[in-house]
């Protein structure tokens, strides 16, 4: 698993992390030029400027405070400080089931793919996985999440291309129930025409599921393109403004140097980036652990 990870961050780890890592290694002492180089390579990462900002402030007060002194000590400090931001509780997953996921995001983000993964993760697991295929603006997007179910076993339910959303949903919830599924994952339209409209409909599926499924949806995942590095987190405060995102999904991981944008998006909107694709293929999906993150942004290649 954490093979799959390090190779995933590779281009992370080879292209700012990658500097840094020299730099710590090139110099023997800890000054302010140091640090102010050391921000400078964060902020270029996609880490964000507030996130890097309070990181090195806190830094700087360690290193004041403890008399570090040796760049072997920054570069403890460095780990120590990602690890601890990026840290989050899990919650508790309920009892009840099925336990319904809602994925939303722009199209493009590889929405519908993460969807297949995360479907793939829950039956690797022995779950009873039910997939909806509520984006039905592209009937390209049905019939994708169609040859997913297909490939994987799971069971699709779809509508015409055009059909109403909560339609779906409502015929997924009520298939969930009564076939006793262990996880439903519905898919959403990635775009409507203005935030009233996203809105509106999200608001409907909500409704939809919850009068089936009490205290349901239980996660609502925003997948977000991980190459988009400081636009993600734009893109995520307008979704979070319409829908109750509790959850990240951050895809594509594999094919951008930006995973630092992973540090900007804890701090900028508070939501715990909860699972990362690193790669094509549907196992190449991990749940997100900050320590064996941490380890693939650092370790010395």
């Amino acid at each position: 698993m954490f093979g799959k990870l390090k190779k995933g961050l590779s281009k992370t780890r080879g292209g700012v992390f990658g500097k840094i890592n020299r730099i710590l290694t090139a110099k023997r002492k800890i000054d302010d030029d140091l640090l102010d180089e050391l921000e400078e390579l964060l902020i270029t990462a996609d880490v964000g400027v507030s996130a890097t900002l309070d990181m090195i402030e806190n830094i700087r007060q360690k290193v004041r405070k403890e008399k570090y002194e040796t760049t072997e000590e920054l570069n403890r400090l460095i780990i120590e400080a990602v690890r601890e931001e990026l840290t989050f509780d899990e919650p508790p997953i309920p009892d009840s089931k099925p336990y319904v996921i809602l994925m939303i995001g722009v199209n493009g983000t590889g929405k519908t793919t993460s969807t297949a993964k995360l479907a793939h993760y829950y039956k690797q697991q022995g779950k009873d996985v039910l997939l909806a295929a509520a984006d039905t603006f592209r009937a390209a997007a049905i019939d994708q999440l169609a040859t997913w179910g297909e490939r994987l076993g799971v069971r699709v339910i779809r509508h015409q291309a055009h059909s109403d959303p909560a339609a779906v949903v409502f015929d997924a919830c009520a298939s969930a129930v009564a076939s006793h599924a262990d996880v439903l994952i519905i898919d959403t339209a990635g775009r409507l025409h203005n935030k009233v409209n996203l809105m509106n409909e999200l608001e409907k599926i909500n409704r939809v599921i919850s009068r089936q499924i009490p205290d349901a949806p239980h996660e609502v995942i925003l997948v977000l393109d991980a190459g988009n590095g400081q636009n993600a987190v734009q893109q995520a405060r307008e979704f979070i403004k319409v829908a109750k995102v509790n959850a990240l999904f951050l895809s594509k991981l594999d094919g951008t140097a930006k995973g630092g944008v992973v540090l900007g998006i804890k701090k900028e909107l508070g939501i715990p980036v909860r699972y990362i694709g690193v790669g094509e293929q549907v196992d190449d999906m991990e749940r997100f652990d900050a320590g064996a993150f941490v380890e693939g942004l650092f370790e010395k290649e």
